[in-house]
């Protein structure tokens, strides 16, 4: 589908510059140049706006601490059930896997994988059981993460206010695509993170079970963990018969592990408080209102009767680690259970076990007759204690919330202030100084928080006025009108390069593009330009992503007097000037930012610097006196603005 909108995209620039040429006759290197750019743009706009936002539920430390608590919960017989199931399944990765499921003794950086981080690594880290037990075993990012996860904890443990929080995830999640270059890829296919919403209060578990993985069922959180469960129960019911050999006994193992790990990845995230409220509606309010809930929670009643309030990644409160715990307890006990004959499930007998290989990062539903009525009720108990989904798009829904995702229409405000190192004068090197109002019109695309809110893929282009201020100090500048371009746009390593890569890359690569994309919305890859927050506002670089043009006109009514020394007995003359502003954000800081469901509004102060250039002079008085010599004028100042959005989807 991504790939099917970029070749539309694609023709649709390409078909944009060839009339363009066709229109603007003879075509010369400069309009070429400037053409290309404007169809890269325009493509790079198409990707970033049909690229799938990123929502994750439960992060690694999360999903570890919760299991890590369930093994501590089981019964002392399952416990040992599956003790002894995992030692047979290390034999031959002794090296790489903890002798203990839950290893206590691991520490920020673990010195190996225990069974409690299989789950943390599954879903967001792989995406099938087969692919998640490779690289448990082999893949040598996998300690990387799992020390960046042990990091996380530290710092969430930590953290006491809402920035230190934030800040702490900014850090991991630019750690986590250093060390998992497909994590990214991986985080945007997210409909499996999910919970199915309900289409009426009319439903019980049976009945739910059987809608999410009913034939052509949307893949959901509950159909991915009763997929992935019933096939691990296969897999120890197998065991149980006892006709395998010790070698047969450890893949059989390992497959009845990594297929269960990967299912209670799911069953954990339909404990997210932004994963309970459903995954419908547009793709900005599905964002905007998984991270509000996740972040403020919602009260969930269970099927089987519990109430209480739960909240989303980053957020994991002990009531909530305590019910999730619980749910994943039993679903390890079933898989005891199984072991040892006491379940009655059908077991897998195919000729060779080996985990599931069900894509859940490119499947967009069930397979047809994934599992049996009798495996359906055996299930049941577990699937009774999570909650129950919201209603979708029905009478009673849940508030929905929207990020800013987007295309949108807008307008900014601003008062600036800057200061000059002289005038346009050959010799009027004295400091000076002016300041000005402009006000712009603009149209852009927005992406804030494409991983997370430290990010920023914010695009877009405006058109304005400002009027200038006479220059106070040794400069002559009177004051002046100019139209405005203001232009934004993020960038993977240099400025401008995700305008060069967009074309060249859309067909041939729309993977690594698209990895690009998202690494340059948040912050490069060198990401110096993520945002960071703080008590009194969020801070970020932005030099590079962010120009100002000023075309100021040849106003021969209100002329400038610039010295002309060496031309007796004349040491003055008045001229007109046009010229060339250009200015380059490099510090923005936000104080507040409010939205609404359609529109958003900010206040930022941004720190610049620049250069004037003249291009034209015209020489007013005396007539015939000849032009002075004029120089390019270095600025630099700061510009208060206003900003407003309204959002058009």
């Amino acid at each position: 589908m991504i790939l099917r909108r970029l070749s539309v995209a694609l023709r649709t620039a390409h078909e944009t510059l060839r009339l363009s040429r066709w229109t603007s006759g003879a075509l010369n290197p400069i309009h070429s140049l400037r053409w290309t750019t404007i169809g890269s743009l325009i493509l790079m706009t198409c990707i970033c706006a049909f690229a799938p936002m990123t929502v994750l539920a439960w992060l690694y430390p999360e999903h570890r601490s919760i299991t890590f608590l369930a093994i501590k919960m089981l019964e002392p017989e399952q416990r040992s059930q599956l003790d002894a199931l995992w030692s047979e399944a290390r034999h031959g990765h002794e090296g790489r896997l903890c002798a203990q499921m839950g290893d206590s003794s691991n520490g920020p950086i673990p010195g190996c994988i225990d069974y409690a981080a299989w789950p943390a690594i599954a879903g967001d880290h792989s995406c099938s059981a087969q692919e998640m037990l490779r690289d448990v075993l082999v893949a040598p990012w996998v300690p990387k993460v799992a020390a960046i996860g042990g990091t996380l904890e530290v710092k969430l443990a930590a953290a006491r206010r809402r920035d230190q929080r934030v800040n702490a995830v900014r850090h991991s999640n630019i750690d986590l695509l250093r060390a998992d270059p497909a994590y990214v890829a991986r985080a945007m296919s997210n409909n499996a993170h999910f919970l199915l919403a309900r289409p009426n209060t009319a439903i019980d578990p049976e009945a739910y079970l059987s809608l999410v993985l009913g034939p052509g069922a949307e893949l959901n959180a509950a159909g991915t963990y009763t997929f992935y469960h019933e096939r691990a129960l296969g897999a120890a019911a197998r065991i149980a018969e006892g006709h395998l050999s010790p070698e047969a006994r450890t893949e059989v193992a390992l497959a009845a592990f990594a297929d269960e790990a990967y299912a209670l990845h799911f069953l954990q995230d339909g404990f997210a408080a932004g994963h309970v409220v459903g995954n419908w509606g547009t793709t900005a309010v599905r964002k905007g209102t998984h991270d509000y809930y996740n972040e403020h929670g919602v009260e969930v009643t269970t099927w089987n009767g519990a109430r209480f309030v739960t909240l989303g990644d980053a957020f994991l409160d002990p009531e909530s680690k305590k019910r999730v715990a619980t749910a994943v307890r039993d679903s390890l006990a079933q898989l005891a259970n199984a072991l040892d004959g006491k379940l009655k499930i059908q077991p897998n007998n195919s000729e060779t076990i080996q985990p599931d290989t069900f894509n859940t990062c490119q499947e967009t539903h069930f397979p047809s007759a994934v599992i049996d009525k009798e495996a359906v009720e055996a299930l049941v108990p577990v699937v009774a204690e999570t909650p129950i989904p919201a209603l979708g798009d029905v009478p009673g829904q849940l508030p929905r919330f929207r990020s800013e995702f987007g295309p949108f229409v807008g307008i900014s405000a601003a008062a600036f202030s800057q200061g000059m190192n002289g005038g346009f004068g050959a010799s009027q090197s004295g400091a000076s100084g002016t300041a000005g109002l402009e006000a712009s019109g603009r149209v852009g695309v927005g992406l804030e928080g494409v991983l997370d809110e430290s990010g920023d893929g914010l695009i877009f282009a405006g058109v304005g006025y400002r009027q200038d201020g006479p220059a106070q100090g040794e400069t002559t500048v009177p004051g002046r009108g100019a139209l405005t371009l203001r232009v934004r746009a993020p960038f993977w390593l240099i400025p401008g390069d995700m305008v060069i890569a967009t074309p060249l890359l859309a067909l041939t690569s729309p993977k690594k593009l698209k990895t690009m994309a998202v690494q340059a919305a948040n912050g490069g890859l060198i990401p110096w330009q993520t945002g960071i927050a703080t008590p009194i506002g969020r801070f970020q670089f932005v030099l590079g992503r962010e120009a100002g043009i000023s075309w100021y006109k040849l106003d021969t009514h209100n002329p400038m007097q610039l010295p002309t020394p060496g031309v007796a007995p004349l040491d003055s003359t008045l001229v007109s000037v046009r010229s060339i502003q250009v200015d380059f954000p490099i510090l923005e800081y936000r104080p507040f930012r409010s939205f609404y469901r359609s529109q958003t509004s900010s206040a930022l102060i941004q720190f610049y610097a620049g250069f004037d250039r003249p291009t034209e002079t015209s020489v007013v008085s005396p007539v015939n006196a000849p032009t002075p010599n004029l120089r390019t004028i270095g600025l630099a100042g700061i510009r208060v603005a206003f900003d407003w959005r309204y959002y058009l989807k």
